[in-house]
């Protein structure tokens, strides 16, 4: 059960936070789910702000892509009424990851969210994923992950 594996790595999926601006928190088409993108937001504040490699570290920046997943997969609760055991599989991630124009280890910070997704739900988190610098995102988060799932 995925409560239960998300109780063994001590995540309690927060309430969804609301849309910033006018989209939808998810879209259900048949057997596909899609989240929009989601910051590292705790308690309704963004916990990590700034540019990874400048101001935030790496390190950091796995941890935002983390909790960006978390958001995520409130999202994703809410879609399926609470019954995370109908994800059948992660179809794909894609992070923006705010950075400093030197910064070229995306692909390292976007593990935070990928290394999450395959804890929680095994082999069906294995997924495809783009991973994508960029100058800015919405309220100076330094992480947005946005998902796309296979569910029943």
């Amino acid at each position: 059960m995925i409560k239960t594996r998300l109780a063994e790595l001590g995540i309690v999926l927060p309430a969804p936070m609301a849309p910033l601006a006018n989209y939808v928190p998810f879209v259900r088409s048949g057997s596909l789910v899609v989240v929009s993108g989601q910051v590292p937001a705790k308690d309704g504040a963004i916990a990590y702000t700034g540019k990874v490699g400048a101001e935030v570290s790496e390190e950091e920046g796995r941890a935002a892509a983390r909790l960006c997943l978390i958001n995520v997969l409130s999202h994703l609760n809410v879609a399926l009424d609470g019954d995370l055991d109908r994800v059948v599989r992660v179809i794909r991630l894609a992070g923006f990851i705010a950075c400093a124009p030197s910064f070229t280890r995306h692909a390292v910070a976007m593990n935070g969210a990928s290394d999450l997704a395959v804890d929680i739900f095994g082999d069906a988190g294995r997924h495809a994923r783009t991973t994508i610098g960029v100058p800015s995102l919405p309220g100076d988060a330094a992480v947005e992950v946005e998902g796309m799932f296979e569910v029943r």
